[in-house]
């Protein structure tokens, strides 16, 4: 069996250039996890095996969210994998929402998953929605933690691959400062 960073590597997720991420900031590479998607063995694969990290780990979780863009398909397969209810959170005018008809119950156990954690961002803002509506989040997934451990969300976390990617502000970009092409890859405007 292949390890997790093999196999994005292998279907090309795992990007070199200069880019603008959701969070603002610049990097050198970029993670683009709708590449493992494109591939339904290997996305269902990678996410049977975070999801069975949480079940090993005695998480148990009635319902899995992810946030619009990245956690909508990843949601899907983790929640199929748990045998659980898949919802997701998108925004509406700039606010993170539950949207289309999603509720979840006072006391509902929700595992929230993101194809790639840099800030953490978009899952601290579902998370807050889920809890505002009631909800208990159990734990965090994702397939790759950009971050290398450094954003605490103050529940389990667990990714498959953890990566030390270096990214700046804009204004002390060393691709910025030799005018390299950037490129926006990410599903957010900023």
């Amino acid at each position: 069996m292949a390890e997790p960073l093999e196999i994005l590597n292998r279907l090309g997720a795992l990007q070199s250039g200069h880019f603008r991420l959701t969070s603002g900031r610049h990097s050198d590479r970029y993670m683009q996890c709708a590449r493992l998607f494109e591939h339904t063995p290997e996305s269902e694969d990678l996410c049977a095996r975070l999801a069975g990290a949480f079940l090993s780990g005695g998480t148990i979780a009635d319902t899995v969210a992810g946030p619009a863009l990245g956690g909508i398909i990843m949601a899907y397969e983790v929640a199929r994998a748990l045998g659980a209810r898949n919802i997701f959170t998108e925004r509406e005018n700039g606010i993170m929402t539950l949207r289309r008809g999603f509720k979840v119950e006072r006391g509902e156990r929700v595992l929230i998953v993101e194809d790639v954690v840099t800030t953490g961002g978009s899952v601290k803002e579902t998370a807050a929605v889920l809890r505002e509506s009631g909800a208990t989040v159990v734990g965090i997934g994702a397939i790759v933690d950009r971050s290398n451990g450094g954003v605490d969300f103050g529940v389990d976390f667990k990714a498959l691959v953890s990566l030390d990617i270096k990214s700046w502000d804009e204004a002390e970009c060393p691709f910025c400062a030799r005018g390299a092409t950037l490129t926006k890859p990410g599903s957010r405007k900023i």
